[in-house]
């Protein structure tokens, strides 16, 4: 039953028409975000779909189908941080968004289907988020830009949802282009396409999904986002993004040794983004294999964002002929990227399934991803 029956059954009416935004890897470029850094996701060929349709009066009726039967049904007036709660915040956090932005929506009935692997670290709140701006611009006729919607979607998620995110998922989900890679300056809020051609040089990109769950709502994030505030108090800059691998001497001497980690790893995360755009526009992406290491041994010892299953995968990827590898997302969790020659990933994906099994872990997704189109009208 394709989603357009499925809303029909849910909601008693035809969808008025279908849409969908992408997950994303972030190549390089982790916690740069909200330090006004830079970062380089691109979006992947998994999905959030939204079938949707306009109401006439303001209450907003969510639905999924990986909840059958379950529609939450949410009134838009009056509507604070903290009324809602579950995976409905996300799609009626962007209507309230919106709204605050000063644009006067109607209610909408929206069903929701993905397979954006949840708390995978590929973004799929951030899909859901998109798919229903795209949505809601459309049928609202509100004329927003991509860049426009990109804040909508991180004020949904920072003030209805809670998570201090910046706008990497939003902007890799809504301005991705198919082959590419998006270079978003997090400051400027400007981006430009870099071609990412993965399989025009017989590589795949991996992604190892370690089945550990993370949310950026807990404690863990918000911590690692207050030192960076710390770090740059300290150092008497606007943010992160002002200091450069030459201010990490005088920086040692001022902060903690833990905030000096932090600061040290945004520092030299935003150095390696920078390193990576040039590599992918000279020389391909084959040369930026060494960029992913270094980032994975940064995010691992400086920011203390990985885990031992983040930390295996990694490790043995690497040792069964990846040429980088790296966790990516958030952290605490959630997956690891391995770019690889197109002849290794079977013996890549057999030796990190193993490795888990002999250390006892859940076994891991293991599958390949390519740069996909963003956000969009399907039907």
């Amino acid at each position: 039953m394709n989603l357009a029956t499925r809303f029909e059954a849910r909601f008693g009416r035809t969808p008025a028409g279908i849409w969908r935004a992408p997950g994303r890897v972030n190549v390089i470029g982790e916690h740069t975000d909200y330090n006004d850094g830079f970062v380089l996701p691109f979006a992947i060929d998994r999905f959030t779909t939204v079938a949707a349709s306009i109401r006439t009066d303001r209450t907003v009726r969510v639905s999924s189908t990986f909840a059958p039967g379950d529609v939450v049904e949410v009134d838009l007036e009056g509507l604070q941080p903290g009324d809602i709660s579950g995976w409905a915040v996300y799609p009626v956090g962007v209507l309230w968004s919106l709204e605050q932005a000063g644009h006067r929506v109607l209610g909408m009935d929206l069903l929701l289907d993905s397979d954006v692997p949840v708390g995978a670290g590929l973004s799929s709140s951030a899909a859901i988020e998109c798919a229903v701006a795209v949505a809601a611009n459309e049928l609202f006729d509100l004329g927003l830009t991509g860049p426009e919607l990109v804040l909508i979607g991180q004020r949904a998620e920072n003030e209805m949802v809670g998570a201090p995110t910046g706008i990497l998922d939003q902007s890799a989900s809504l301005l991705s282009s198919q082959g590419h890679a998006v270079f978003l300056d997090c400051r400027s809020q400007e981006s430009r396409l870099v071609p990412f051609p993965l399989m025009e040089d017989g590589l795949t990109m991996l992604v190892i999904d370690t089945r550990i769950s993370h949310s950026h709502a807990t404690g863990g994030y918000a911590s690692r986002r207050r030192s960076c505030e710390v770090g740059a108090d300290v150092m008497a800059v606007a943010a992160l993004r002002d200091l450069s691998e030459s201010d990490l001497s005088e920086a040692a001497g001022l902060l903690d040794e833990e905030t000096f980690r932090r600061v040290r790893h945004i520092v030299t995360e935003n150095a390696r983004v920078l390193a990576a755009v040039k590599l992918l526009e000279s020389q391909g992406p084959r040369a930026i294999a060494p960029l992913l290491d270094a980032s994975h041994a940064s995010m691992r010892d400086d920011f203390e964002i990985s885990c031992p299953e983040l930390d295996l995968a990694v490790d043995i990827a690497r040792d069964a002929g990846a040429l980088g590898a790296r966790m990516t997302g958030g952290g605490f969790g959630g997956s690891a990227i391995a770019l690889t020659n197109n002849d290794d990933v079977g013996r890549v994906t057999e030796s990190v399934t193993s490795a888990f099994a002999s250390a006892g872990y859940t076994a891991p997704a293991i599958f390949a991803v390519v740069p996909a189109e963003g956000a969009g009208r399907v039907e």
